[in-house]
């Protein structure tokens, strides 16, 4: 149950805190008074509304963000445990559960449950078990037949069964759409795989690794200028240290001299060190030379060796590399390619055994689908006899005492191309209202008026089946005269107390209607008007909301007969509409007991 609303700075609502109650909750008001921004509070704490820029719009001017909180009790353990996991709170049933939605004037929003931050997700999946907002639109949602057949699902409790027949459904017509591609693409297939298989083959009789390729053109660079490595060598060790006035010699003199003078100034130590230094490095350099020359004896047939694994290697560079990812090693890329055409011919080699596994998935699915088509279409159809005889017993409460209501069903075969996600039946509501006419489907016949009183029928007979407490009507009463008015009144404070009639056994209901019959049949009376503040120059509009009993309920079921003129007369008039109201329903004699009901 919805206890408290408060509303901050929406609109031209400056600040109002909403009591409600058990029972019946009726909102009136003059037109432009603010009933819609009610409605559109639930709506915005329930994060059906305000996302995004839109968020923006509904700050009053001149504040930085608007507020929404709903005080909600909580009855039932699995509705409590299921809040709980959506929350990620440890909920417990005897506190009630505070939501708060923020708006900024800058277009941002925030969620809070209980002071803990929350999502705006979190409060729409959440708000599909505390709230249920029924408005004008859903008359033409009613008029559809794809949504009778969630109606009827959720009266027979089928709503699992067509959901699991739609992922059946969905599995079998991809099975079918991936067999059809391989079969469509085979010969391109196979000619793909004898070219992969080729590629395989190549690069792998190479016994490619990687940074060979530049080991290779090293190697290959050494072979191939051998003689002159050679005679280069030679060259400069003959000049470090062999001969006469060798560069070693040389050195040695100098380092001589610089001991001379360093007996002379001990400032030159440190050049004397590099003197030591340099012969040190120059001693080793011609160590290395001398073993750089020996090892330089070449096998002749080395280099055609390696210049043929060269020629290997940038033919497989030139033909692969280009076709894998860019890599820093040439060789590298080649390998690289090499996985993925490995990876291709798996693939394509698995593609015989997939479309043999899709043929026995694709007869698999269609079986099952067949079964649970039958075991959905089962329920269904025992459920359309008990929905019309309650449906029949709802409209003589409604003083639509000659309507007759059927469910079409027609079967489907289950390769029928017109069969769907929602089944192997094809199906729609029909509506006699009027003796002698022949059943048609609702969108056909139905006016404004009808509409209203069928919708309210449903809604009166899932109400056991709904999870949800709290039934919101936004002006069910419009197209509907003041006779009507007094009967959707009756029934919706029925719905709203239960079967027993106590106010905490029924779901909460608020509507928010313009006929005085429905007013006087609630529970709670709320009245909402709006007032002009400020001086000339800066006057502002701003919504009120106050409970009205007593002799002020009574002028304003008055105002809503008459307008600002009231009379004695239309007082009296609203004084007996009160009574009337209050006083139980008389059993009507043209009323129809639901014979043959299945339970």
């Amino acid at each position: 149950m919805l206890r408290e609303l408060h509303i901050q700075n929406l609109a031209i609502i400056e600040k109002v805190v909403i009591e409600l109650g058990p029972g019946l909750n009726v909102f009136t008001g003059q037109t432009g008074a603010g009933k819609s921004l009610v409605l559109g509070a639930l709506e915005l704490l329930l994060a059906l509304r305000g996302g995004g820029e839109e968020a923006a719009t509904f700050v009053r001017p001149g504040c930085g963000e608007a507020r929404v909180s709903g005080l909600f009790e909580i009855d039932g353990a699995d509705r409590l445990g299921r809040l709980s996991e959506i929350f990620d709170q440890s909920l417990r049933g005897d506190e009630p559960i505070l939501i708060t939605r923020r708006l900024s004037a800058s277009g941002r929003s925030s969620v809070s449950v209980n002071g803990l931050p929350a999502t705006a997700s979190m409060l729409r999946e959440a708000g599909q078990l505390l709230v249920d907002i029924h408005g004008q639109h859903d008359q033409q949602f009613l008029l559809k037949p794809a949504n009778q057949v969630l109606i009827l699902d959720a009266f027979a409790g089928a709503t699992g069964e067509r959901l699991a027949f739609g992922a059946t459904l969905r599995e079998l017509r991809e099975a079918r759409g991936r067999l059809a591609e391989l079969r469509e693409s085979q010969s391109r297939r196979l000619e793909s795989l004898e070219l992969y298989r080729f590629q395989l083959d190549e690069i792998d009789r190479a016994g490619l690794h990687a940074g060979e390729y530049e080991q290779t053109k090293a190697r290959y660079s050494v072979l191939k200028n051998a003689a002159h490595l050679q005679a280069g060598s030679a060259q400069v060790l003959s000049a470090l240290s062999e001969g006469e006035d060798t560069v070693l010699e040389r050195l040695a003199g100098l380092s001589r001299l610089v001991q001379e003078l360093l007996r002379m100034d001990a400032g030159l130590g440190e050049v004397a060190q590099r003197f030591d230094q340099a012969d040190e490095l120059l001693n080793e350099a011609a160590r290395e030379l001398a073993s750089y020359q020996d090892r330089l004896d070449v096998d002749g047939g080395e280099l055609a060796a390696v210049e043929e694994r060269l020629d290997v290697l940038n033919r497989l560079i030139h033909k692969y590399a280009r076709l894998a990812p860019p890599a820093d090693d040439a060789v590298a890329g080649v390998l690289a390619y090499r996985e993925e055409v490995a990876a291709k011919v798996a693939e394509l080699e698995a593609d015989a055994q997939t479309a043999d596994e899709l043929e026995r998935r694709i007869a698999e699915s269609r079986q099952r689908l067949a079964e649970t088509g039958k075991r959905l279409g089962r329920l269904r159809r025992q459920a359309s006899r008990r929905l019309k005889a309650l449906v029949e017993q709802q409209f003589g409460d409604l003083e639509m005492h000659e309507a007759a209501f059927e469910v079409r069903l027609r079967g489907l075969d289950v390769d029928d191309p017109a069969v769907d996600s929602l089944g192997l039946d094809e199906m729609e509501f029909l509506v006699r209202t009027n003796p002698g006419q022949e059943m048609l489907p609702l969108r056909k016949i139905a006016s404004g008026g009808e509409m209203s009183r069928i919708m309210l029928a449903l809604k009166t007979i899932l109400a056991d089946k709904d999870q949800v407490s709290v039934l919101v009507f936004d002006e069910i009463d419009s197209n509907i005269g003041d006779r009507l008015g007094a009967t959707i009144g009756r029934k919706m404070r029925e719905l709203a107390r239960g079967p027993d009639g106590a106010e905490r056994t029924g779901h909460q209901v608020l509507c928010i209607t313009h006929l005085s019959q429905i007013a006087a049949c609630a529970d709670r009376h709320l009245q909402i008007s709006k007032r002009v503040i400020g001086a000339e120059d800066d006057r502002q509009t701003q919504a009120c909301v106050r409970k009205v009993e007593g002799e002020g309920r009574i002028r304003e079921l008055a105002e809503m007969m008459a307008g600002t003129k009231v009379s004695p007369a239309t007082l009296e008039h609203a004084r007996t509409l009160l009574e009337q109201a209050a006083a139980p329903p008389r059993s009507s004699a043209r009323r129809r007991a639901p014979a043959g009901l299945v339970t």
